[in-house]
């Protein structure tokens, strides 16, 4: 009961700044007074402003709108339950987790600047804490900061780094990597790709040839491709993904940055135009923020009157 209770909090605190600018103005105007057509115009005004999308805000205020006029309701302060209703039933449940092949092997894809490198680590500690013995491979062999940041947290959290020559070929890095998983029977394998933009072209036949040399060193692998995107490029990382998604098979979301977003309707579109479900959302930075995507909590959280 303790840890729901702490969990809640995490949310609340996590989606405050959603909550003062966007959604929390959609819970504050629904007060008591008479609906109106105004009522609807501000709402899908509201609804815009909070990066859920044109398309999705107008069927959202349709089916609040329709299923309020089927139940009678007059007054405005009774549609917030509509409102919670509707957003909830656009959004998938995770999958629960099964690791079913040893080791499990995870790739990790996502724009530079996006919180990939962190993701990973941050997962890697859940693991630990599940009792795992995760391995890192630096994949991403063009940049080597990002070598470095990810051999920073392997030293922090005591998990082991396979890494290459900078500039050197990413297949075989994953490849050995897996390898080395297989003779020290580490598992799961946390592969963290590149994520250069600027030659998308390049990048996406890159993550396509990782995506092959994982199935040569272990049939089957990868067995997850997990996309992390940055919460508070809004609607702008859409597409980023859409292009993500054509290059490899894509399992499910990261959303990093959560906390910062001043707009979280992002997480409805995800679910909208990508049709992938959300595993984690990051609500801080500490390694204990990353937390299992919740779409009571999510939802709950954005639209509390609650001031956590």
């Amino acid at each position: 009961m303790q840890a729901m209770e702490n969990n809640r909090k995490k949310w609340l605190r996590g989606l405050a700044r959603t909550r003062k600018s966007t959604f929390g103005k959609i819970a504050s105007f629904l007060g008591a007074s008479e609906i109106s057509a105004a009522t609807w115009e501000e709402l899908e005004s509201l609804f815009i402003q909070s990066d859920i999308g044109v398309q999705t805000s107008l069927d959202v205020i349709e089916q609040v709108k329709r299923q309020s006029q089927q139940e009678g309701i007059l007054r405005t302060d009774e549609l917030l339950g509509l409102v919670k209703n509707e957003l909830l039933s656009r959004l998938n449940t995770p999958p629960a987790q099964e690791w079913n092949e040893h080791p499990s092997v995870i790739m990790i894809a996502g724009v530079n600047g996006s919180g990939k490198t962190t993701t990973l680590a941050k997962l890697g500690k859940r693991y630990l804490e599940e009792g795992l013995k995760p391995l890192f491979v630096a994949a991403d062999t063009y940049r080597a900061a990002a070598t470095e940041q990810l051999q920073i947290w392997g030293e922090t959290l005591n998990i082991p780094v396979i890494s290459g020559q900078q500039n050197g070929d990413p297949g075989a890095v994953v490849f050995d990597g897996i390898q080395a998983a297989l003779a020290r029977k580490y598992d799961p394998v946390l592969i963290d790709t590149a994520g250069r933009l600027h030659t998308r072209y390049n990048l996406m036949e890159e993550l396509k040839k990782v995506h092959r040399v994982a199935g040569k060193a272990l049939p089957g692998a990868p067995h997850a491709c997990w996309l992390v995107m940055d919460a508070t490029t809004g609607q702008n990382a859409l597409q980023q993904a859409l292009s993500f998604q054509e290059a490899i098979p894509l399992d499910g979301i990261v959303l990093a940055k959560l906390d910062s977003s001043a707009k979280g309707g992002l997480v409805f579109a995800i679910q909208e135009q990508l049709g992938l479900p959300i595993l984690y959302a990051g609500l801080g930075e500490d390694p204990a923020d990353l937390m299992p995507f919740n779409p009571e909590e999510f939802v709950e959280s954005i639209l509390s009157q609650d001031q956590e």
